[in-house]
């Protein structure tokens, strides 16, 4: 039976992730991983303890919903809690990082980022990117072919 890559493989955890998500207005996941291992994943959502935009609307300030933490900024944290470095790491996206996920994906030593779908991509977090020698890739997901995958006879 064929496996699917590793790239593949763990976008579909971001996507999955993704499902987790409680902010109405994109759902977003993310997966950082070390030498083929996932360390951490997140998805947008409020503080723990914190109502949801899922029972009771976003929370909006300038555009934004000022209740949802970020799903990379949710991953690199649950890194931080448990002590892992993230440090040369690479993290799957759902969507292209915010300025402000950029900026703490950065600073957090994350080498490389793989993401799903362009969403906003700010000049100045590509500039950034550029600037720290990050690379960052658009990869294809497609929820069809992990379809196929699970229907397959061994």
């Amino acid at each position: 039976m064929d496996r699917i890559k590793w790239d593949e493989y763990f976008m579909a955890q971001s996507h999955l992730l993704a499902l987790r998500s409680t902010c109405q207005r994109l759902s977003v996941g993310a997966t950082i991983v070390k030498d083929n291992r996932i360390i951490a994943g997140g998805y947008n959502g409020s503080v723990a303890g914190e109502v949801h935009c899922i029972d009771v609307g976003c929370l909006i300030e300038d555009g934004h919903c000022i209740r949802t933490i970020h799903a990379e900024m949710n991953a690199l944290l649950q890194c931080a809690k448990q002590g892992v470095s993230s440090d040369n790491a690479t993290i799957y996206v759902t969507h292209f990082p915010c300025l402000n996920c950029t900026k703490s994906i950065i600073q957090a030593g994350i080498k490389k980022i793989y993401y799903a779908k362009d969403y906003h991509n700010h000049k100045y977090a590509i500039k950034l990117l550029n600037q720290a020698g990050i690379e960052y890739e658009k990869i294809p997901f497609s929820a069809n072919k992990i379809a196929e995958f699970l229907t397959k006879e061994c």
